[in-house]
C-alpha cells in the first residue's frame, strides 16, 4: 500500500513537471528496492539456491545425469588417466569402460540423497553478506555456499556415495582394475584403490556446477524467477 501511494504521488508530479518514462521507471524501481529488507534478500537468495539445487539434483540423479552430461561427467581418477593407454593395451579396456560407467552411475544414485543435505546447508546462509552476494558475480551465491559448506557436505555426502558405489558395483570393479594393474611386476607406481573420496569430491563439484548454472539463469532471465520474492529480489540486481 505504501509503495502505491508513493507511485501515485509521483505520477501527480509528472503531470506538473513532465518527467520522462525512463525517469518514472527509475523512480518506481528505486522505491521497490527501498522496500527490500536484508531478510527479503536473504530469503530470496535461499529460495534461488534451493530452486537451483532442486533442479540440479533432479537432473543429476536421472540415468545418465552425470554420464551423458559433459559439464559434470566424472572422468577416471587422475592416476588412472595417466596409465589408461597402458591399461587398454594390456587388455583391460572393457574394465576401464565399466569403471567409468559405474562411477558415474554411483554419482547419479548418490545425487538422489543430495537435495536435503544441500538445502539444510543453504538454510544456514546468514543475512550478513546478502546484499554483496546479490550485487556480486553471476555465481556469487554458489561461490558463497561452496566456501561455507563444502567440508560439511563432504562428511554428510560420503556415506551416500559409498552406498551408491557399492550398489552399482563400482567399488568392486575399480578395486579389481587397480589391483590387477598394481599386481604386474613392471608396475613401479601403484594406483590408489580408494574411490570414495574421489567420487564424493567430483559429485559435489558437479552439483555445484548445476547450481551455478541455475543461479545464472535466475539472474539473467526474468522468466526463471518463478515466485514473487525471486522477482522482487533479483529485480534489484538488474539495475
Amino acid at each position: 500500500m505504501k509503495i502505491l501511494k508513493i507511485v501515485y504521488v509521483f505520477f501527480v508530479t509528472i503531470l506538473i513537471t513532465g518527467c520522462t518514462a525512463s525517469e518514472v521507471n527509475r523512480f518506481i524501481q528505486g522505491a521497490t528496492e527501498a522496500t527490500l529488507t536484508e531478510q527479503d534478500v536473504s530469503n530470496g537468495l535461499k529460495e534461488a539456491l534451493i530452486k537451483g539445487i532442486s533442479t540440479g539434483a533432479d537432473q543429476a540423479s536421472r540415468e545418465n545425469g552425470f554420464f551423458k552430461n559433459d559439464l559434470i561427467r566424472i572422468a577416471l581418477p587422475e592416476d588412472v588417466q595417466r596409465v589408461e593407454t597402458t591399461l587398454r593395451r594390456i587388455g583391460l579396456g572393457s574394465e576401464v569402460d565399466r569403471v567409468l560407467l559405474t562411477i558415474n552411475r554411483g554419482a547419479e544414485n548418490a545425487a538422489k540423497e543430495a537435495k536435503p543435505i544441500f538445502i539444510d546447508a543453504i538454510k544456514q546462509l546468514t543475512v550478513q553478506d546478502a546484499w554483496n552476494i546479490l550485487k556480486g558475480e553471476q555465481d556469487a551465491a554458489t561461490q558463497y555456499l561452496q566456501r561455507t559448506s563444502t567440508d560439511r557436505l563432504k562428511v554428510l555426502f560420503a556415506p551416500h556415495v559409498q552406498e551408491a558405489l557399492d550398489q552399482v558395483g563400482a567399488t568392486r570393479y575399480y578395486g579389481d582394475l587397480v589391483n590387477t594393474y598394481n599386481g604386474f611386476p613392471t608396475t613401479a607406481r601403484k594406483l590408489d584403490p580408494d574411490l570414495n573420496a574421489y567420487v564424493t569430491n567430483m559429485a559435489i563439484s558437479g552439483l555445484f556446477e548445476l547450481i551455478a548454472k541455475e543461479e545464472r539463469a535466475i539472474r539473467e532471465n526474468p522468466a526463471e524467477r518463478t515466485t514473487a520474492l525471486l522477482r522482487r529480489v533479483f529485480a534489484a540486481q538488474d539495475n
